[in-house]
């Protein structure tokens, strides 16, 4: 999902896989600098405002090895009794592929802007497809259907914060200067699947040939050069910071923080449903953004510190 929301028959959900489950995401150090972010790339999308290209300086900070797993966010909920936006709500969003007929026939659930998304009651962290869904083999996979509130409150809780976009964009290129991904600009080198993403054609058949229909596990494929997991694909990452297209032109280069206020959260990074042909925001400049309440089956999160 993209934006715009709160928040075939059945692909098979995520598979278990038989991983260790990261318990401990340690926060990986980085010592900042100055770089190149955004783009000026024909492949980008201009209202995103993903460019022009300019100069940001930020200051050491570290950042989660991994986005914030099933494990730990039960954790955080289990200790304090958060209830997330989509428990409250009672209903989160789930992608057409993940439901059963008798839910895909319910046409009152469909968000006509996107029919492939589908406002599913019982739909929460705990129940990813719905109510008759649970997290079984899925402990090691990012938690989802957690909107920018709960990330928030996630992040108090564990002594941490979200990053800034300008913090996500420096560490997910990982050292590269101007690069597509996090691990060069070809997508797939050699044939080789570097994050999970679409394959297929979008959204009635995802070939999987990365091994994934849904989430992977947060440790899958390789990481960047700075040791971090996934910052391309697999879910959406919510920032810090207000949503605001014009983020190149009118924030400072300095530890940048986009706008002062806003009605939409910045997202980076892309999902498991991003496709060349519709959402080619895996991209390390892309943007996204949805309303601070919003959740979904393919949006999560990983935390971000100051250094002391």
């Amino acid at each position: 999902m993209s934006g715009g929301l709160r928040a075939g028959n059945a692909v098979p959900v995520p598979r278990e896989t038989g991983r260790p489950i990261p318990v401990q995401n340690d926060m990986i150090r980085l010592q900042g600098g100055t770089f190149l972010m955004g783009t000026d790339d024909t492949e980008g999308f201009p209202m995103d405002g993903e460019g022009p290209v300019r100069e940001v300086t930020v200051s050491g900070f570290s950042m989660e090895r991994y986005a914030v797993t099933n494990q730990q966010f039960a954790e955080f909920s289990d200790s304090t009794g958060y209830r997330t936006d989509a428990e409250k709500f009672g209903n989160s969003f789930v992608f057409h592929l993940f439901l059963k007929q008798e839910e895909l026939s319910n046409t009152a659930n469909i968000v006509v802007e996107v029919p492939w998304w589908r406002a599913v009651e019982g739909a929460d962290w705990r129940h990813p497809e719905g109510p008759d869904s649970n997290l079984q083999g899925r402990m090691d996979h990012p938690v989802v259907h957690v909107s920018w509130n709960d990330a928030e409150a996630y992040c108090r809780w564990a002594g941490k914060r979200l990053p800034t976009e300008a913090e996500w964009e420096y560490a997910a290129r990982g050292g590269l200067v101007q690069n597509k991904y996090p691990w060069g600009n070809a997508l797939t080198p050699e044939g080789k699947h570097m994050c999970n993403i679409w394959q297929g054609k979008f959204p009635v058949q995802n070939d999987a040939l990365d091994g994934y229909t849904g989430t992977a596990p947060v440790g899958v494929f390789e990481p960047n050069g700075f040791g971090l997991y996934n910052m391309s694909g697999n879910v959406w990452e919510w920032c810090a910071d207000w949503f605001d297209m014009r983020y190149h032109r009118t924030s400072d280069c300095i530890n940048p923080k986009g706008s002062r206020q806003g009605d939409q959260k910045s997202m980076r990074g892309g999902s498991y449903l991003c496709h060349r042909s519709y959402c080619n925001r895996y991209r390390v400049a892309a943007r996204s953004k949805n309303t601070p309440d919003s959740s979904a089956g393919n949006v999560g999160f990983r935390c971000a510190a100051d250094i002391e």
